[in-house]
């Protein structure tokens, strides 16, 4: 109606939103009444200290967001609503600046929405919070890659309003860098200066003036108005981004050594230089043992240091199958690797000849992993060590068919024992006969009709079938057969007792 100029009976319209509230007073109603209530005329305060009871029913998540548990659209709505209607009254609503800062957050992660209606809210509720007057939220993020190296030494930070705009002249201080593993602080209160170029949002400096380690880092940075008079200004403290600062390293010391598994003479060894390959072929067979040393060195610091991949493979040059081992550090970041050969035959499955020896090195905060070729090495392994197989040694070539075999029966009882059983299960059969012949059989009134007949007669099939099944049938057949002779069973013996009922 105030689009298309319709005059608004602000006093009628507050009375019957106020007896709305009365029926149903629920988050997503107090958010309409709030967008109604800015644009009506006159006192309209009773609206605006209904504000703080749709707050309260916020809900806290991580310790970071605030929302309704009704959705993002209902919490853009409310919001959007409670500064509109702050902003008629003239009176700051009741959301302090923490909350504005944990509801911008929550508003900003769901900004990848499929609901149309959800999109325009929350939309228009972030453009509320870069120009209402009183609380402007700051978004702090890493603009820059997070990997810093001495070829990159640059950290460059955007500090922006939640749509990405500057806000106006800053002062971006990084408060500390700390580092991740140990707690480490490199560096405080350094300030960051504009980076050059026309976007005014980005912010800089050189991290590596303080000679951090390598890992990662957590930068706290604060940001303060170059206006004294600017209090609107939200979330200018404790902002964080990380950054993960790389190095390049190189292989320290290298030694290849030739034990002998007694230990009766003295260990020969060849140092190697990286990336070099040892000139000569190594020769080990199952009296020695093969051990390798080196250290990782950063050449950041001037320092050994330790890695997340350290590996040792042997390749051999004929199957091209690989073996690969760890090399595991010391107390004092020394690496160092033993292959005993004989005790390892089975793994390089007993097959002697020349392996490439290579060493792998990997990890997050090395811009340079590499995989070396140190040497060659002859391995002998004790003959008739090697595995037996019919794919050639090859993990991927065609397995044998397997044939199941189901499980052998268990030898039956003596013909002496089933004959015992047989008789006596047949006793109870003779004690009838016998009974039957001392007291005599009444058969006078035994009814030659179709129901007699065909009750008995189905009784004897159903024992001639249990018979069948014993010796010959297997149950599925059985229940078949069953299901037919059971059924007239049934029908000629209900007949039957009909019938005897009716004599009676």
């Amino acid at each position: 109606m105030k689009n298309l100029g319709v005059p608004i009976d602000s006093p009628k319209i507050s009375k019957v939103l106020t007896a709305l509230l009365k029926k149903d007073d629920g988050v997503a109603s107090l958010g309409y009444a709030f967008h109604i209530a800015a644009l009506l005329s006159g006192n309209v305060d009773s609206f605006a200290d209904r504000i703080e009871d749709a707050i309260v029913q916020a809900d806290e998540v991580d310790g970071k967001y605030l929302q309704f548990e009704q959705g993002a659209g209902t919490t853009a709505l409310v919001i959007d609503g409670a500064y509109a209607l702050a902003d008629a009254v003239k009176k700051a609503p009741a959301i302090n600046a923490e909350q504005a800062s944990k509801f911008a957050n929550f508003l900003v992660n769901r900004k990848h929405t499929a609901n149309y209606r959800s999109a325009y809210l929350i939309l228009k509720a972030l453009k509320t919070f870069t120009s209402n007057s009183y609380h402007i939220p700051i978004v702090v993020t890493l603009e820059s890659n997070m990997a810093v190296s001495a070829k990159s030494p640059i950290v460059k930070v955007r500090v922006s309003n939640v749509l990405g705009q500057t806000i106006g002249k800053l002062s971006v201080v990084a408060e500390k860098a700390k580092r991740r593993d140990d707690g480490a602080v490199i560096l405080s209160k350094t300030p960051l200066k504009p980076a050059a170029g026309t976007d005014q949002t980005l912010y800089e400096f050189n991290l590596m003036a303080s000679k951090p380690g390598q890992g990662l880092y957590e930068i706290t940075v604060s940001v303060a108005p170059a206006n004294t008079e600017e209090s609107r200004l939200v979330g200018t403290s404790d902002a964080t981004v990380t950054v993960k600062v790389t190095t390049e390293v190189e292989v320290d010391g290298a030694e290849i050594l030739l034990v002998d598994r007694d230990q009766s003479s003295q260990a020969k060894g060849s140092k190697v230089n990286y990336p070099s390959k040892l000139t000569s072929v190594l020769e080990a067979d199952y009296h020695q043992k093969l051990v390798m040393k080196f250290q990782i060195k950063d050449k950041l610091a001037n320092q050994p240091m330790r890695v997340h991949q350290a590996f040792v493979k042997f390749t051999n040059q004929n199957t091209k199958q690989e073996i690969i081992y760890v090399a595991e550090p010391d107390a004092k970041s020394m690496y160092k690797f033993d292959l005993d050969v004989a005790v390892k035959a089975s793994e390089f499955s007993g097959a002697s000849g020349l392996y490439q020896m290579d060493l792998i090195i990997g990890d997050a905060v090395i811009v340079n992993p590499f995989v070396w070729h140190v040497a060659d090495v002859k391995l002998t392994f004790l003959e008739g060590s090697a595995k037996e197989s019919d794919n050639g040694g090859s993990p991927y070539a065609v397995k044998s068919e397997i044939k199941h075999q189901f499980r052998e029966p268990e030898k039956r009882p003596a013909l002496a024992i089933s004959n015992a059983f047989t008789a006596l299960v047949l006793v109870p059969l003779l004690v009838l006969f016998v009974t039957w012949i001392r007291i005599g059989i009444n058969v006078r009134n035994f009814s030659f009709s179709l129901s007699a007949v065909g009750f008995h007669l189905g009784l004897g099939c159903i024992f001639a079938l249990y018979y069948c099944f014993w010796l010959q049938l297997d149950m599925f057949t059985t229940l078949k057969y069953l299901t037919v002779i059971g059924g007239l069973t049934f029908f000629f013996g209900n007949r039957l007792l009909g019938s005897i009922a009716a004599k009676r």
